[in-house]
């Protein structure tokens, strides 16, 4: 019951990934490489983190 109002951490994650993503894509269409390689090694670390709360919450 006092969960109703709670958020889901997952999908805040899930969120800031497709950001993440987004932003890369962009960062590569504007011919900036490394800014690109860094923003998706963040966005893998952060898919890793959403697998680990996925695998969590299924446990």
């Amino acid at each position: 019951m006092f969960g109703l109002f709670k958020k889901d951490p997952v999908k805040r994650l899930q969120k800031d990934h497709e950001a993440l993503l987004t932003k890369a894509f962009q960062a590569q269409r504007n011919g900036d490489i490394r800014l690109y390689s860094a923003l998706t090694a963040e966005a893998e670390e952060l898919r890793l983190k959403i697998e680990a709360q996925k695998s969590n919450a299924s446990a």
